[in-house]
């Protein structure tokens, strides 16, 4: 990997480090905690935005596994930032379709995006809330074909994954 490479694989882990060790923040009852953290993806989202200008989507042949894996972290929780999430799926299309990225991450980021923006999520990703002890996953398109659209990216079907929320 040449330096400039090196030096933004460095730079992605390092975002998505400080993401991980301020995901707590996130629900805190505290609001001047969950503004730390609002804060933080919020700058996140502005580099990655950047990053993505001048580089197009941070892949793993350019930024290495981690390093992209981290690029779409900062992306998935770039909530308030809907043209960054956007455009990261429009490029995580592209990396995708070329073999370059996850089509995993590309399915959890582009469900969190129609969540954001009120439309119906494609495979189920993202959890609205427990009710009666069961995940319950925000709306999805086509229920019926849920499993055989997750299998496509290889994501656990759906009673596997949502066991994992169900409180203990």
């Amino acid at each position: 990997m040449k330096a400039p490479e090196r030096a933004l694989a460095e730079e992605l882990l390092r975002m998505a480090a400080e993401d991980q060790g301020a995901a707590h923040l996130a629900n805190s009852p505290d609001l001047a905690e969950q503004a730390v953290w609002r804060r933080l993806t919020a700058r996140h989202g502005d580099r990655l935005n950047e990053i993505m200008t001048e580089h197009g989507w941070p892949s793993e042949p350019l930024a290495g596994t981690d390093a992209a894996r981290a690029a779409w972290l900062v992306a998935q929780h770039a909530d308030r930032q809907l043209d960054v999430q956007r455009r990261a799926v429009a490029l995580m299309t592209e990396a995708v379709a070329a073999g370059a990225a996850s089509a995993r991450d590309l399915a959890f980021l582009a469900d969190r995006l129609a969540v954001n923006e009120g439309r119906e999520q494609r495979y189920g990703t993202q959890i609205g809330a427990v009710a009666d002890g069961r995940p319950v996953p925000w709306p999805c398109e086509d229920p019926e074909r849920l499993d055989e659209r997750r299998a496509e990216v290889g994501i656990e079907p759906f009673e596997e994954y949502t066991a994992r929320f169900a409180p203990r």
